[in-house]
This record gives structure tokens, sequence and C-alpha cells, in this order.
């Protein structure tokens, strides 16, 4: 056969060197590969398939490479290259089986990509083979070959082994450091993994973005902020802030600290920004408790037209759950498939949890049933879901209906029974729950536990079981356990056990607002008012400010926040002149005014007026007169709402004859013509 033109050669390798706009384009070289009789031509075929690869058609470059007669080495390293960059591990590994029953000799481009299948596999006798293979072939002290055995050994969590490799690299490069780095996270030592990156540093090694990702997220898991402060210097001294991955990595690191002002400050200054650094700051926002914050981000990344990711999603549903935010979480929803949902087990918990806390518990259940895959934590949003609407009977059924699906319940499982059983008064079921965790599902109950079961006692009024229980707790009660214990003094009013636990909460939380404010309410309702102001002037003395109450309530996709006392708002005139309305029918009703709630000894008239326009009963009045008389009430409180408020919201409900939805931190309240879902246990 005629040899082709050289002209002819130089222009498929120029064709081959620009790329191809289409697969379509591909073949047509191909073709003329065919014609020119160059399918046999080893370098030409060797960009071919690398061109192939681009497309993610291994079949095709499979089927090229086979049609070749004599491939070489090139060839061989080209196609295993390919495979294992489109995760095509067992096909890469089987292909390197072929090329030594060929009797080809590997080199040192294969064994790196060799390694990297079998450790991306977890292989680990695979691997050990391919290492006798690389010492035998005399690669042993190959940088490269060397780092992609301690990838494989570390990988697959022979972390001494992969030591052992690292140890005898004679000129250690950036990727072996980050290797070993890697190693040591994914067997949970981030502190050692810590302290190889300050080593790698100590022999004057810069290190690049993914380096500087693997560190910072090391610091993430340890929370160790100071260490994450220091790279975070480094990282500005090198220049590489505004790397975009280096970039996300701080806000994440800061994010999970609670830095949200250092989070943001990062985030500002990063020139480039993609959907993974937008849903680390929203994500941020959302987990740190602030909601609006999240859901602002979320409208300006909109702005940017960026579809967001599962983990953008997340946060905000989570920030619309938070908010009560029922028509933001349904808009922000529906800016992805719904198939997703239902094929992410991640994404269909927080729209479940979002629809929950929302009091849409029908859509709550849609999603739950219509789940492709359920995992545990799937069925522990919708059992919390129900137990939180006060539908706690059903909770139990559904938890059953988990152990016969073959899920075994966690600790998270057991929270939210435990906090159905509170929010029911259900006492005796609380304890058998609790129990049985250890006894029949051998796991350990948490600090969250004990303090959950020590609420239900001391709401009940066992306080002196739920005390007994903090005495014999085999960990060291926190002031959750003891805050419990304590807001059952103030209801069932023991001052005297009550002052025995505050005596604990100062001491676990001397500057907790909270722990002045609830003794100071029981020497109130005592009317021991001496004592109360005694607490304030505590609480002055020492600088301690009382959290304010903020409550929350959407109207046509727009979330208003409302203080106590609170006239900022538009529409303030019109909403406290409701409010003075629903006053004249409350009292018409029967209702007097529970004001043994106010903290201080103020005449009656001021007492009631204090409490009339606590935040929650201004976002109710505000509901009341924006939204039409169909509409449901969402609202959401920060702090606990109060007993009088409690009482008052019921009779509002029914004098105007509206559903009206109540979640504080402490439960979910479902207010219909006079009810509640928590079945008035106060």
């Amino acid at each position: 056969m005629t040899a082709p033109p050289l002209s002819t050669s130089f222009e498929i390798k120029n064709c081959l060197i620009r790329g191809f706009n289409s697969f379509r384009h591909l073949k047509h070289v191909h073709t003329r590969l065919l014609r020119f009789g160059l399918d046999q031509d080893n370098y030409l075929i060797n960009m071919f398939l690398k061109s192939i690869f681009t497309f993610s058609n291994q079949s095709y470059a499979h089927l090229v490479f086979n049609q070749t007669h004599e491939p070489n080495v090139f060839l061989w390293n080209t196609m295993i290259q390919g495979l294992v960059s489109k995760n095509c591990f067992d096909e890469a590994l089987q292909l390197f089986v072929s090329m030594r029953k060929e009797s080809f000799l590997p080199n040192n481009f294969t064994f790196p990509f060799v390694l990297k299948a079998c450790a991306r596999l977890n292989d680990y006798k695979v691997g050990l083979e391919v290492h006798s293979v690389v010492v035998k072939c005399g690669f042993d002290c190959d940088v490269f070959v060397k780092t992609g055995m301690v990838c494989l050994y570390a990988r697959c969590g022979h972390l001494g082994d992969a030591h052992k490799v690292f140890e005898d690299i004679v000129e250690k490069n950036v990727v072996s450091w980050t290797a070993i780095i890697s190693g040591y996270m994914g067997i949970g030592k981030f502190k050692e993994a810590i302290g190889m990156f300050k080593g790698m540093l100590e022999m004057n090694l810069r290190p690049d973005s993914y380096t500087l990702v693997r560190v910072l997220s090391a610091c993430s898991q340890l929370g160790d902020v100071k260490t994450g402060v220091w790279v975070h210097r480094y990282v500005a001294y090198i220049g590489m802030e505004r790397n975009v991955f280096v970039g996300t990595a701080l806000v994440d690191m800061y994010a999970k600290s609670g830095n949200m002002e250092a989070a943001r400050r990062v985030f500002d200054g990063m020139l480039e920004k993609d959907i993974v650094s937008w849903s680390a700051m929203i994500q941020g926002y959302a987990s740190n408790g602030l909601p609006k914050e999240a859901l602002d981000l979320f409208y300006a990344m909109q702005k940017e037209n960026l579809k967001p990711d599962c983990y953008a999603m997340v946060g905000v549903l989570s920030a619309c759950a938070r908010l009560g935010a029922l028509d933001l979480g349904v808009w922000a929803s529906s800016l992805i498939d719904k198939n997703e949902f239902l094929t992410n087990p991640v994404m269909g918990t927080a729209l479940i949890d979002m629809y929950a806390k929302c009091g849409k518990l029908a859509l709550a259940w849609d999603i739950f049933e219509g789940m492709k895959e359920k995992d545990r934590v799937v069925w522990n949003a919708m059992i919390n879901g129900l137990a939180m609407n006060g539908h706690v009977r059903a909770a139990f059924g559904l938890f059953a209906q988990l152990e016969k699906f073959g899920i075994h319940p966690d600790g998270n499982t057991f929270m939210a029974l435990l906090c159905g059983c509170t929010h029911a008064g259900l006492v005796d079921e609380g304890r058998k729950y609790f129990h049985s965790m250890k006894d029949v599902y051998s796991l350990t109950p948490t600090i969250e536990h004990y303090g959950c079961i020590v609420d239900l006692l001391g709401r009940a009024g066992s306080l002196k079981e739920a005390h007994q229980l903090i005495k014999n707790m085999p960990i060291e009660a926190n002031a959750i356990v003891w805050g419990g214990l304590l807001h059952g003094c103030r209801l069932h009013r023991d001052t005297q056990l009550a002052e025995e636990v505050l005596k604990k909460l100062v001491e676990l939380e001397p500057w907790n607002s909270g722990n002045y404010v609830l003794l100071s309410n029981i020497f109130s309702a005592n009317h021991k008012w001496d004592d109360a102001v005694s607490i304030r002037s505590t609480m002055n003395e020492r600088g301690i400010q009382k959290i304010p109450a903020y409550s929350w309530i959407e109207v046509d996709g727009i979330v208003h926040e409302f203080l106590v006392g609170d006239k900022s708002h538009p529409l303030s005139e019109k909403i406290y002149a409701k409010l003075d309305d629903l006053a004249e029918k409350l009292k018409a009703a029967g209702y007097i005014p529970t004001t043994e709630f106010v903290l201080f000894d103020i005449e009656e008239e001021e007492k009631e007026h204090f409490i009339g326009c606590h935040s929650e009963k201004l976002a109710i009045a505000f509901g009341l007169i924006s939204t039409k008389p169909n509409d449901v009430i969402r609202v959401v409180k920060n702090l606990r709402v109060c007993g009088d408020c409690h009482a008052a919201i019921k009779l509002i409900s029914k004098i105007t004859n509206r559903e009206i939805i109540v979640r504080d931190t402490n439960r979910f309240h479902c207010f219909t013509d006079g009810s509640c879902s928590c079945n008035d246990y106060w």
C-alpha cells in the first residue's frame, strides 16, 4: 500500500491537536485515518485515543485500541490513564492484566494510574500484587510511583504501610505529602494530618490548592479555629486566598466554627465564586442560626443566574424551615426537578423537614412516600415531623415500620420519639423508649437524650425522679440537662430546688442570661419581688444581657421580624389597633392575662400591657391584617412561647376562626378553634 502524503499526516495531527467540537467530527477524522492507512500509526492513534476520552466514550476507545495490530506501551498507558480518568477502575485493572499477558513491560507512567485504580476500588490485595510488580520492574524508587503506593495503602486503611513507603521517598514532593496528609484524615487523625502539613512547610515546599483544602478541612473537623486562622494567614502570604477552591475551604472552615463574619469577608473577597462557594455560605448562615441572611444570599445567587446544587438547596430549605417560610420553601424547591428530591436522600430529608416545620404534614408525607431510597435519616425526619406536629402515636407507628424494614434506629430516632413524648406529656412511653435504647437496641443514651427525659419528667411534676436521674447519670450533666429540670421547677413553682439547680447552671454557663431570667420568673410568680430584683442586679453587675425575643412571619414571600413592643414596622399603627381589638374580644370571652410571667413588680395594668405586645402576638396581629381569612398563620419564635401567650393564642384562633401555627425553641403549637396540638401540656 502506498504511503499517505506527509501533508495528510500533518493535517490530521494538527486537527487532533486543535481538538473537536463534536464526537461526529472526531469520527470523520477516524474515517480519514482508515482511508489513508494511518490507523496503525501508533503516534496518531495515541493522540486519537486521548481525544476519544474527552467525549467519555470508553467503548469506542476500546474498539480503536483493539483494532491496533501492534500497540506500544504508550497506547497501553493512554488507555489505562483514560479509563481511570473516567472512573472505570475495574476496566483499567483488566487492561493492565492484559498488558502483562501480552508481555509488555509497564513503566513509571503506567503504575501511578494502576495504583490509583486499586486505591479507588479499595482493593488492597491487588494493590499488593501491583507493588510486587513495581519492585520487579525496578520502579520502586520513582517518586510518582511511590506516591501512588502511599495513596493506595492510606486509602485502604493501612496507614502504617503508607507511612513506611512515604519515609522511603528520598525526594518527597507536594503530591507525596498531600497523599500522607489525606491518609491521616481518612482514618480521622486530623491533628496528625495538620502536623504533617507543618512538616511539609518546614521542608520549604509550597502546597498546592488541593493540599490547602485538605488541611483546612482537617481544621474544620477538629474545630481548631486557631490553626485555621494560622493557615489563613499563610494562604494570604503565598497569594492563594482568592483561589476559588482555597477560598471556599476557608469559608467552610469559618462557617463551621461559627464565625460567619470572617466567612463573609473571605467570600466577598473572592474574585471567582462557583456554586460550591455560594452553597458553603448559605449553609453556614442556615446552620449558625441566621436564616434571613441565608435567604438574602440565596436571592443574590439567583441574580447571578446560578442554579442551586444539593447543598445550596438544603441550606435554603433549612432556613425556610427555621423561619416557617412555607411559600419561600415551595418556590425554592421548584427550582429543582422534583425527581431530584425523590432520588437524593439528603435533599428529600430537607424538604420533608421544611414541610413538617411549616405544619404541612401531608406534603411532608407525600415526599416521604415518594422517596426512591429511604435511608435512616429520611425515616428520622418523618418520625420527627409527626412527633413535633402532635401526631405522636403516628410517630410510634412509623418507628415500628422502621424496624420491619430492617433499619436499625439510631440516637436521632430516639430523640424524635422522646421529644414527641415530651410534647404530648406521655411520661410512661418516654421512660419506655429511653430505657429501651440501651436494653433493646444497645445504644448508649447521649447527653441530649438525658436532657429530653429530664425535661419530660420535670414537666410532669416528677422533679425528684428527674433530679435523681441527673445524679445517677454516667456522664456529667450539662446546661441543657439542668435547664430542663429548672424549667420543671418553674412550672411547678419549686423555688427551693430551682435555686439549687441554678447554682449548677451559673457554674456551667455563668454568662447565660436565660439561667437568671428563669429564676427571676420563678421568684416573680411567687411574688418574691425583692429576690427577683436581686437576680436582675446580679445580671447588671456582670454585664449579662437578656437575649431578645424575636418572632418571624412570612407574608407574600417576605419574612417580617418582630421584637417585644416593636413599633418599627411600617404597619405598626394597624398592628396595635388589631391588638386592642383582640384584647376587647379576648376579655369578652373570659380571658384574664397571666401576669405572673412578667418579671417586674409593676402595676397589674402595666403588666397586662407588657405581655400584650410580646413578639409572637405582634406577628399574629400582623398576619391577621395581612392575609386572607382562610390562610394559615405561621409564626416562628427564637425563644419559648410564654404561658400567657399560649393561652391567648388559643382564644385568638377561636375568635378569628383561623388556624395559627407557632413554633418556638421548645415545641410546635398548632392552634385550631381554641385547642392546641401540644394537648395543653404546658
